[in-house]
């Protein structure tokens, strides 16, 4: 079997592992394409007389190749690097139990929490969890240890595994169904979405930016945000699901939401910098029906 049939064969496996990690089909097939792209041009290299040997075990070098890419990927969605301090894990091996609990539900608890992961816990986890790939493996493919592997792995198993309360999943989907119906012009939906003393508030850094100090009541803040919002785009703040408004490539204003019984309370734009440094961009929002009232208070 010569390169290009070996390479045929694995894309199934690699499509698999780019779109576990990614979180996206479309682009995992771009980065399989690119793990070829960069197969055929080693190949040519190899075939050069002052070339220094062959591809010895080519699956584990496009696993590496492909893994390595989505890596990439990842770090650049998002514009604050994220931590990936692993002093308060514990050095054990995983329990078997866990890996076979998660094994069947890992697609759906990656898709809830994949934003929340660093891009080297993602990869990690999904190596070793949803593909069984030995820690010296992912080590070898992070770059670092296989102790330092285990850890991350586990740091994002414990996340998956956390279930995650019903009123966060509401505001997930109230924070989201507010920015569609802003970007959208639906000012009923809008309101629908609002409290009645629903209220929009700023940080001294938000205000010199041009960012309205107070604006109070549902319809003075449905009116504010009908048919704006346009150039906002998903975020975490710490845990909470937020947007930002970003210059270069840079979160430079939070809106930072407060939900209370399915419905916005408040939004307070934050520019200052210990906001800003928890940001984090999330992926992958749909435009849903939040589990909150539909009709506005009378």
């Amino acid at each position: 079997m010569d390169e290009t049939e070996v390479f045929e064969a694995e894309r199934p496996r690699l499509l698999g592992i780019a779109s576990r990690v990614l979180g996206d089909h479309a682009e995992a097939e771009d980065v399989v394409q690119q793990a070829w792209l960069r197969l055929d041009r080693a190949l040519a290299r190899d075939a050069q007389p002052d070339s220094s040997g062959e591809i010895e075990n080519l699956p584990a070098w496009l696993t590496t190749v492909t893994t390595r890419l989505c890596l990439d990927r990842l770090r650049s969605r998002t514009p604050v690097p994220m931590d990936d301090d692993l002093s308060d894990l514990e050095d054990s091996a995983p329990d078997p139990a866990d890996d076979v609990a998660l094994a069947d539900t890992v697609g759906i608890a990656l898709q809830a929490v994949i934003d929340r992961l660093s891009p080297r816990e993602r990869v990690a986890f999904v190596l070793h969890d949803s593909f069984g790939f030995e820690f010296g493996t992912i080590a070898a493919v992070l770059d670092t240890t296989p102790v330092a592997a285990r850890k991350l792995a586990s740091r994002a198993r414990s996340k998956v595994a956390q279930p995650a309360p019903e009123d966060a999943l509401a505001d997930w989907e109230v924070v989201d169904a507010f920015m569609a119906a802003a970007r959208g012009a639906d000012f009923e939906r809008l309101l629908q979405l609002l409290a009645p003393d629903a209220h929009i508030g700023a940080d001294d850094v938000a205000a010199l930016s041009g960012t309205p100090t107070s604006i109070e009541g549902r319809d003075e803040v449905a009116t504010f945000f009908n048919g704006s919002a346009q150039a906002a785009l998903p975020i975490y703040v710490g845990d909470r699901p937020a947007y930002a408004w970003y210059h270069r490539g840079e979160a430079r204003v939070v809106f930072d939401f407060t939900i209370a019984d399915g419905r916005v309370q408040s939004i307070i734009c934050r520019g200052e910098p210990t906001t800003l440094a928890q940001v984090v961009r999330r992926s992958g929002v749909e435009v849903v029906t939040p589990r909150a009232r539909r009709s506005s208070d009378q």
